[in-house]
């Protein structure tokens, strides 16, 4: 059974920084893209990075300068190094993976359970 574990949230002041990671157990044949979403209270799950197993990244608008994603294949982890936070960055991060369990399966999409993040003073 594919696991994503979060780790890194907790309570930082406006500007400072977290970095959050994310590592994918339970034996499986490969990950291709992984990613890190974010939900706020009252409102939809968004996207905040994706990083392909090439490393080609993307980027929400509102994080670009501020963020950085990145990823360890050897480890199957993937980080969010969030500076300059703000109050809006306050939110639920989850991760997510694209898995294949075997080489002649398909790609399955697979969620951590999150890890909270709040920007406060």
């Amino acid at each position: 059974q594919v696991q994503l574990v979060e780790s890194g949230g907790g309570l930082v002041q406006p500007g400072g920084s977290l970095r959050l990671s994310c590592a994918a157990s339970g034996g499986f044949f490969s990950i291709n893209t992984m990613g890190w979403y974010r939900q706020a209270p009252g409102k939809q799950r968004e996207l905040v990075a994706t990083i392909t197993n090439g490393g080609s990244t993307n980027y929400v608008s509102s994080v670009k300068g501020r963020f950085t994603i990145s990823r360890d294949n050897a480890k199957n982890t993937v980080y969010l190094q969030m500076n300059s936070l703000k109050p809006e960055g306050t939110a639920v991060y989850y991760c997510n993976a694209g898995v294949a369990q075997y080489s002649n399966t398909r790609y399955l999409s697979y969620w951590g359970q999150g890890t909270q993040v709040t920007v406060s003073s």
